[in-house]
């Protein structure tokens, strides 16, 4: 061929992706896909036999892990579906700024200042009052496909 060299860049992710592949025949319930481009926790599956030279179908309803929406999707099942990467890590609440983010502290001692306090209100009254009132709060987030949100609280006990 040629005999010059080729330089590749490296890339600070190594490449990985936000999803990876899945028949969509072996997708449980509990489990996640991408409808329309969205991560989703799987809350139903049913699959239709279809006429002699048809394939079986998946009727997916999964619900929107960061915005709770409803979403349906139909998948011949054999064919492929993206499951999104989903990471549950908790962090201990160090603060709450005016301006709707929180500060956290991370497994290694540095501080992550980028998430924002959930829009879900009985979750959001829970942080903001056990934060009033001292206790120590450690939080849930959620990550898939290049987003993240607070999901859930524990409190271990007052300072």
């Amino acid at each position: 061929m040629s005999d010059e060299e080729h330089h590749f860049e490296s890339k600070a992710d190594a490449g990985a992706s936000k999803t990876y592949p899945q028949q969509a025949g072996t997708i449980r319930k509990n489990g996640y896909i991408v409808i329309k481009g969205r991560p989703c926790k799987v809350v139903e599956v049913s699959t239709s036999k279809t006429g002699k030279h048809g394939h079986a179908k998946c009727h997916f309803v999964g619900i929107d892990i960061f915005t709770s929406k409803k979403l349906e999707d139909i998948v011949p099942s054999s064919h492929n579906c993206d499951v999104p990467h989903v990471t549950r890590t908790d962090y201990q609440l160090i603060d709450i700024s005016e301006d709707g983010f929180v500060s956290l502290l991370t497994e290694s001692g540095g501080t992550k200042d980028d998430l924002r306090l959930p829009t879900d209100d009985n979750l959001l009254s829970q942080i903001k009052n056990g934060f009033a009132e001292g206790k120590d709060l450690v939080v849930s987030v959620m990550s898939a496909m290049g987003e993240e949100q607070i999901n859930a609280l524990k409190d271990i006990g007052t300072k």
